[in-house]
């Protein structure tokens, strides 16, 4: 990732482009290049800058104010934001800034402080999912290489299989659910964070884990008769239809409640079968658990 889009910057900081360009005029912290056709596009000191200025001017400070600091004053006062959203929005600024410089160990220690002053759970909601939707756009529009894909996801599902092992409930509830991820669909982290909210709450789990193809769901079901079987879609690959995989799980498991959760379920529009049912954000997930 060697440069950005002034769109990726819209994405990532929340400035409108509008904006950008206007800033870009009139004050000196951002210097955009241009292609050969006109086009600008950003490095990755600019777009951290972005970051850092977009989180000032939200909680109150003037551009025109914070034009005028250096960088070590940009810092300081960042460090300075009081409030509970100011200060996750920090830190989710953290981590995009620890991705673009492969810098896995100031990641790994962000998240670790966070699940040690919060817990595994508030950590992933708070600070892990507002980072993983601004930078999903990236990943769907390659302006990330897959490497740096790999490595942020990779500590955030070491940091989710540690949560799923350590939890230690009295709550027991007589009910059981298998999770998998259809052929295809690689991106677990969604899935293990339901495995843990599952777990916590003392549901049974089956988990199959990624890219599993559904004559071996059918087999486990046949075996370990769930209550519920729930798979969560992030983002397949392009040879997966959803309308065939729906259809195919309302056959081979017509007398077990399906459960889908996960970005693809947003966009669905077309009529699903009784069997399947969406759920179409986290506390709709939640409620969901929440209910067995």
């Amino acid at each position: 990732m060697h440069s950005f889009t002034i769109k990726d910057l819209e994405n990532l900081s929340g400035i409108k482009a509008h904006t950008i360009r206007i800033w870009e005029q009139r004050y000196q912290f951002l210097k955009p290049s241009r292609t050969e056709t006109n086009i600008r596009y950003y490095s990755c000191e600019e777009l951290k800058t972005l970051l850092n200025i977009a989180l000032l001017n939200k909680y109150g400070y003037k551009i025109s104010h914070i034009d005028k600091m250096c960088e070590a004053e940009l810092r300081e006062k960042i460090l300075l934001l009081s409030g509970t959203e100011a200060l996750q929005e920090r830190i989710v600024n953290d981590l995009i800034q620890s991705m673009i410089d492969l810098d896995m160990d100031r990641m790994e220690d962000t998240i670790d402080r966070y699940i040690m002053n919060k817990g595994i759970e508030r950590t992933i909601t708070q600070i892990i999912f507002p980072f993983m939707q601004k930078i999903g756009i990236l990943w769907l529009t390659n302006h990330i290489n897959p490497a740096q894909e790999h490595l942020v996801t990779n500590i955030i599902r070491q940091k989710l299989i540690v949560g799923i092992e350590g939890v230690s409930t009295s709550l027991k509830v007589d009910k059981s659910v298998l999770l998998f991820l259809p052929e295809g669909e690689y991106h677990e982290i969604g899935l293990l964070f339901v495995y843990y909210l599952m777990k916590s709450r003392g549901v049974t789990v089956i988990y199959l884990g990624a890219n599993v193809p559904l004559n071996d769901v059918e087999y486990v079901v046949k075996l370990k008769k769930p209550d519920y079987i729930f798979s969560h879609l992030t983002s397949v690959a392009q040879k997966f239809n959803f309308d065939k995989f729906i259809a195919s799980i309302t056959k081979k498991f017509a007398g077990t409640p399906m459960i889908i959760s996960g970005q693809l379920t947003q966009s669905y529009q077309k009529k699903i079968p009784s069997p399947v049912r969406f759920k179409r954000s986290l506390q709709e997930v939640t409620e969901f658990i929440s209910a067995l």
